[in-house]
């Protein structure tokens, strides 16, 4: 099952990074999350800029359905992970992305700007392709973006819910005088 040659059985500190070989299955999984992320995000370049856009924003723009029709199309590459047997955190770190898309996303206009910059079908591709072809499964940078995300969120719930508090104190005093 031979990734190793027998000296780095015997001797594991010379173990190295090793890349998982390609088979035809695997690759063409890959080939199908990078071209359904290219349409997805950067179909489109916008003449005389460096901007590209693709379906998503373009959903985005129709209300109500707009945006959650683009994320759930968008959701196909994260079962393609899945079917590549990337990590648990690879997957939530993906899924995180869609997440920070759809919700934004759900803003009018600025919400489509902002699926246009971001571009999280890519960026999950770029996820999918990077974690599909490391034998060795660190994961560490994808830990510290979960953390950092679901730490940052806690931060924002925490501050809302103290300026609700403030602004509830304040309309308080305000009509007891």
């Amino acid at each position: 099952m031979g990734f190793f040659s027998a000296s780095d059985r015997e001797n594991p500190s010379r173990l190295h990074v090793q890349v998982v070989p390609h088979d035809d299955a695997r690759e063409h999984l890959l080939a199908i999350a990078d071209v359904l992320a290219k349409v997805l995000d950067t179909t489109v370049k916008i003449p005389g800029t460096s901007i590209s856009i693709g379906l998503d924003p373009l959903l985005g723009l129709i209300p109500g359905i707009g945006d959650a029709l683009a994320n759930l199309i968008g959701t196909i590459i994260l079962v393609l992970a899945a079917r590549v047997c990337v990590p648990r955190i690879v997957l939530a770190r993906m899924s995180l992305n869609l997440l920070i898309n759809g919700v934004v996303g759900a803003i009018p206009i600025a919400g489509d700007l902002f699926s246009v910059w971001f571009q999280s079908n890519m960026r999950n591709a770029v996820l999918l392709r990077a974690a599909a072809m490391k034998s060795d499964r660190e994961t560490r940078p994808d830990w510290f973006y979960v953390g950092g995300i679901v730490g940052g969120t806690v931060v924002l719930m925490l501050l809302a819910i103290a300026f609700v508090v403030w602004v509830v104190a304040k309309l308080w005093t305000m009509i007891a005088l």
